[in-house]
């Protein structure tokens, strides 16, 4: 055969190929308050991912030293690969933002020709969104939050009630949450998320989120996971991400029948939409 031929011929079996077999996805997943990167295994969301075809390519985190990376056990030749982050979740939003754009750095220069998928669950979503509007930083080509609080949330005002012993003078939900909450190592780490409580609460003039939301968004994809279960930790309005004024109408929205934390299903529903992205 003669090679301009063969080449012909190799040019139609590429191109008759299926577009996902083709294609070189990365999908980082950003975990939220109170969490780790182990959240998205221990929840089902990872193992249910690798089903449907992604590869566990393992942990990125941040030390004094610098980013260190911790691969997975094992290889696989899927060319769809997710990576999971490892933030100091009870630090305030911008600080973990710091980290979070330090680590996915590190993902992009081992996938240069690859845009990243960011998918962010509650907390998370805020700080993988604080990435995305420095677009600079990293390449990005979508964005998923899921049950993220982009409004805010009540529940953090009234964990800084707690921090601050005010409960004891007000009755309402931040006296429950005060039971639930104080207790030796929990009441210790709600201390130290302080900085992050004050980030999350309801946005207002002069508040961190009021700030984010009024920031141009780049022009990729977005797409919000919202709860219509029994989540008493973020508002239903808050998870929409076109509720953000500079993201009204640009965002695909998805309604979960579940409660605010992660659970198997969210990683059929991330597969299905890293399908179809």
């Amino acid at each position: 055969m003669q090679p301009y031929r063969f080449r012909i011929l190799v040019l139609f079996i590429v191109c008759m190929l299926p577009y996902n077999v083709l294609r070189a996805d990365v999908l980082v997943l950003v975990h939220g308050w109170a969490a780790n990167a182990d959240t998205w295994i221990q929840s089902g969301v990872l193992p249910v991912l690798e089903t449907q075809g992604w590869q566990n390519e393992g942990v990125v985190t941040s030390t004094p030293q610098g980013v260190r990376y911790f691969p997975a056990a094992y290889p696989s030749p899927s060319r769809q690969r997710v990576y999971r982050v490892d933030l100091p979740a009870n630090a305030p939003l911008l600080l973990q933002a710091s980290h979070l754009t330090s680590q996915l750095a590190f993902i992009q220069a081992r996938h240069p020709d690859e845009a990243l998928t960011l998918a962010g669950h509650s907390a998370g979503g805020v700080v993988a969104r604080l990435v995305a509007i420095r677009p600079d930083y990293v390449r990005i080509k979508s964005l998923i939050t899921i049950a993220a609080p982009n409004l805010g949330t009540p529940r953090a005002l009234d964990g800084l009630d707690v921090v601050e012993s005010k409960p004891f003078f007000c009755p309402g939900p931040g006296i429950d949450f005060l039971k639930t909450m104080l207790g030796g190592e929990e009441y210790q780490y709600l201390r130290s998320s302080r900085g992050a409580m004050m980030d999350l609460t309801p946005v207002t003039a002069g508040t961190m989120l009021g700030w984010l939301n009024q920031q141009v968004h780049p022009d990729i994809q977005y797409h919000a996971v919202i709860r219509t279960g029994n989540d008493d930790l973020v508002p239903m309005n808050s998870q929409d991400l076109n509720q953000v004024p500079s993201l009204r109408g640009r965002a695909r929205v998805y309604l979960t029948p579940a409660a605010h934390g992660l659970n198997p299903a969210d990683g059929k529903l991330l597969a299905d939409i890293l399908a179809h992205s």
